[in-house]
């Protein structure tokens, strides 16, 4: 069975939910290998969810100084495994669209972003912010999938996952752009935006950064991760990483609560590939109501604190 390349994303010592959509589009692709990239014993402590989603292999690109420069190295080293491969794929994150466009020039192959599904050498691409749907295939070299988060429901298939040690030798190209510093911004106790199963955002509606503290309390009610749009972002309502949209983080939870959100096309790019969306806004004429699938025309500082007790009771 040929052999599909992944790029595994990860994160403070865990695999990114996104890698496991991955290796479970990979598999109606061909035989998924999994490619880690970083310090060396990194891809061991992977092993377990890598295999557990279906990797056959588990390259392991790992060297003291290889997460200490931009894109360059990860473009590099899928490039050297891909010789024989059937097709890479890689998360629709700022720097995956960024390795994904590296590596197409570095292989002279066809590259296709925003994809939301694959079907043999046929894959579903979700365009100008989502709305259009396309059918598109690869004609050229080995071809490129950049997917979408959510896009793929991950389901288990365990594989062998053998580890195979990778050499990582960066030439003056891929180390021209020297990280200095790392800042990791942190949710607290809340999931990661991406990753959770449950998103509660907020929108120039919540009318100020003191009043997202009702958006705060009924995502923590639910057990889930805050977000805000565009226009709450650049209020100053919210810090920019929490930021749904086009510009922003692609989300797609089993479910999306809206608060005082109106569902401009830039915000609804980024979330509306979720499985259940609820929208609260006081405009009965509101764009988001288009795209809910349960929406409450009404002041949301009286029905989110009201949403929020109901789930805090039913859990007690």
């Amino acid at each position: 069975m040929a052999e599909v390349l992944v790029l595994v994303e990860h994160v403070d010592g865990a695999v990114k939910k996104i890698t496991t959509e991955l290796l479970t589009a990979a598999r109606a692709l061909g035989e998924p290998s999994a490619v880690v990239v970083g310090t060396p014993g990194t891809a061991a402590g992977y092993a377990d969810t890598l295999k557990e989603f279906g990797a056959a292999k588990i390259y392991a690109a790992e060297s003291d100084d290889v997460l200490s420069y931009l894109v360059a190295p990860k473009a590099s080293i899928l490039a050297s495994l891909a010789t024989d491969a059937a097709a890479i794929l890689i998360a629709a994150t700022a720097e995956g669209k960024e390795i994904a466009g590296r590596l197409s020039v570095k292989l002279e192959s066809g590259l296709l972003y925003d994809v939301v599904g694959l079907e043999g050498d046929t894959a579903t691409q979700a365009i100008f912010a989502g709305q259009w749907i396309v059918k598109s295939k690869v004609t050229t070299g080995t071809p490129i999938y950049v997917l979408k988060g959510g896009a793929v429901d991950a389901s288990p298939a365990p594989a062998a996952g053998e580890l195979v040690p990778v050499d990582v030798a960066l030439d003056e190209s891929a180390t021209k752009a020297k990280i200095l510093d790392r800042v990791v911004e942190s949710s607290g106790s809340r999931p990661e935006l991406t990753d959770a199963n449950i998103v509660v955002s907020g929108g120039r509606g919540v009318g100020s950064a003191d009043n997202f503290k009702v958006v705060e309390e009924l995502a923590d009610s639910l057990g889930a991760a805050v977000g805000a749009s565009r226009a709450a972002v650049d209020s100053g309502f919210y810090p920019h990483q929490f930021q749904v949209g086009q510009t922003g983080k692609t989300v797609s939870p089993q479910l999306y609560v809206a608060l005082g959100i109106s569902g401009a096309i830039q915000h609804r790019a980024g979330m509306q590939t979720s499985k259940t969306i609820v929208a609260v806004n006081k405009d009965a004429e509101a764009p988001i109501f288009e795209l809910a699938d349960f929406g409450v025309v009404g002041d949301l500082f009286a029905v989110a604190p009201q949403a929020a007790d109901e789930v805090r009771k039913r859990k007690g």
